[in-house]
């Protein structure tokens, strides 16, 4: 489905800029949403002394898409509860799986938990890894932090996006957002700022929560907003990382973190013609397997494509490969 503009409906109450975005078949249910981030009803196309051509709606560089599931019958769909690919040249919803029912994201969570410490932190900043940011249950993907090492804030992302590390995730957020709820708020506000109506975090790692979740299509607008960054950028593509810290005991400690992502590791392939940049797997029971993905199609457009709840890790990237191969050059 092409990509259309928002419509917006504005309320003005005390000075205070409201604004109730209604995302065509998003199943928004926040009626009243306040953005703080934006300085002048300019911004939404409200007022201006700019034509009506120079306004700059919400939605004018996303896609946008009904509830209608597209192109299922045409692959192995059966195999995810959810998935979509968007092309971002086309700006075209081009396979739709129940991109808007509320999911489980696992560890793809840390997504946004990546694009909230390089938007709003210090990637230099040295972190001291807490007691809480270890204490990780024993099944726990963790990059094996011990309490008084010393990383930086960039170091323990690519520990985190590659080795999808739970600690390294909770030593981030404690560093950027002062406290894990303090940077789950920031979390949330910036998801409402996106328009990503249905996700709702409760931890920057995504082990589960029954209230912490998302969607297809929402995990589109998050990743859409992380790869204008070259540091996520940079992160997600690296296939492995040496990372060398100073330890609790003051010595210096050398590890290398593997990317979770098997077209990274080489252990799956994409369909031809097809550049995988990088993205974030995502495992958990309730979740299964999952898996968001930003790639290159033989067009050298742009995509970003999203499984989620796959019954096997081969079946998420058959499918994948599958949705790509047959919509990614929409």
């Amino acid at each position: 489905m092409k990509c259309i503009n928002n419509k917006k409906s504005f309320l003005f109450s005390a000075g205070v800029l409201t604004a109730a975005l209604m995302l065509s078949g998003c199943g928004a249910e926040d009626e009243n949403i306040t953005y703080s981030l934006y300085d002048t009803s300019a911004n939404y196309g409200i007022i201006s002394t700019a034509s009506a051509d120079d306004i700059s709606f919400f939605a004018d560089d996303l896609c946008v898409a009904d509830t209608s599931d597209i192109g299922t019958d045409q692959v192995d769909s059966a195999v995810a509860y959810a998935a979509g690919v968007f092309n971002l040249a086309t700006k075209n919803a081009a396979y739709a799986q129940s991109i808007h029912e509320r999911m489980y994201p696992a560890s793809t969570t840390k997504i946004m938990t990546a694009l909230v410490a390089i938007k709003y932190g210090n990637l230099d900043q040295t972190v001291t890894v807490s007691e809480l940011a270890c204490n990780q249950a024993s099944d726990s993907s963790v990059c094996n932090l011990k309490p008084g090492d010393q990383l930086t804030v960039r170091q323990l992302l690519y520990g985190m996006m590659l080795r999808s590390g739970n600690d390294a995730a909770i030593a981030v957020a404690e560093a950027v957002g002062g406290s894990v709820e303090g940077f789950v708020d920031m979390m949330n506000a910036e998801a409402r700022a996106l328009g990503a109506t249905n996700t709702h975090f409760v931890n920057p790692n995504g082990l589960h929560d029954d209230e912490h979740y998302t969607t297809v299509y929402d995990l589109y607008l998050i990743m859409n907003e992380a790869i204008k960054y070259n540091d996520f950028t940079d992160v997600i593509h690296t296939a492995s990382y040496e990372v060398i810290y100073t330890s609790a005991d003051g010595s210096a400690k050398t590890v290398e973190w593997a990317n979770t992502n098997q077209y990274l590791s080489g252990k799956s392939a994409p369909p031809e013609g097809y550049t995988v940049v990088g993205g974030k797997t995502g495992t958990t029971a309730a979740a299964k397997n999952c898996l968001v993905l930003y790639s290159m199609n033989p067009k050298n457009e742009p995509v970003i494509s999203i499984v989620l709840g796959a019954d096997a890790r081969s079946n998420l990237y058959m499918l994948m490969n599958e949705v790509l191969a047959g919509f990614g050059g929409i």
